[in-house]
């Protein structure tokens, strides 16, 4: 008996990146005979489970506290850098530990990321110079602004669809 069986493939221009293909209809092999791979998905069906229902969106941040941060779900303690593929924890203590060095992960990523948000905390803090010329000459616009407001510029720029990061780290605690 003959079965068509339909795949899903990825193809641009397609809703949701995906679209029905039709395979090529299959016959039942006969006794004594060898299954190789392409017969054996006759007798096993193949099944996709979407974990992500829209793929486009990025991180959320949904809060902050003097601790750290509740990211689409996930508390992350003390600094953090939000990217598109990831949310590590950032090795720095306050805005004067923002280095060239301290940013390589942001820079060093692809596909490029358009904008940086960076939050100093409490209040908007100078950074160094070198490092901004720096950024600008790797093709990375900066936005450095305190920890509230860098938290909802980055929601703001994902949103949108921009490749953007973050670097974020916690207000101490009010007194």
């Amino acid at each position: 008996m003959a079965a068509a069986i339909c795949a899903r493939l990825l193809s641009p221009g397609s809703v949701h990146g995906l679209r029905l293909v039709p395979a090529l209809s299959r016959v039942t092999p006969g006794r004594g005979h060898r299954l190789g791979p392409a017969d054996d998905e006759l007798y096993q069906r193949t099944t996709v489970t979407l974990m992500q229902k829209n793929p486009a969106a990025g991180a959320v941040i949904y809060s902050y506290s003097p601790r750290g941060f509740n990211i689409t779900g996930n508390t992350v303690l003390g600094p953090c850098a939000v990217l598109p593929p990831a949310i590590l924890q950032w090795n720095v203590g306050c805005h004067t530990d923002i280095t060239v060095e301290s940013l390589s992960l942001f820079y060093l990523l692809e596909p490029r990321i358009e904008v940086l948000v960076l939050g100093t905390g409490a209040r908007t803090e100078r950074l160094d110079p070198g490092v901004l010329l720096f950024l600008k000459k790797k093709g990375i616009a900066v936005e450095v602004q305190d920890t509230p407001n860098a938290c909802a510029t980055f929601n703001f720029l994902s949103s949108e669809g921009r490749l953007a990061a973050a670097g974020l780290i916690p207000p101490p605690a009010a007194q």
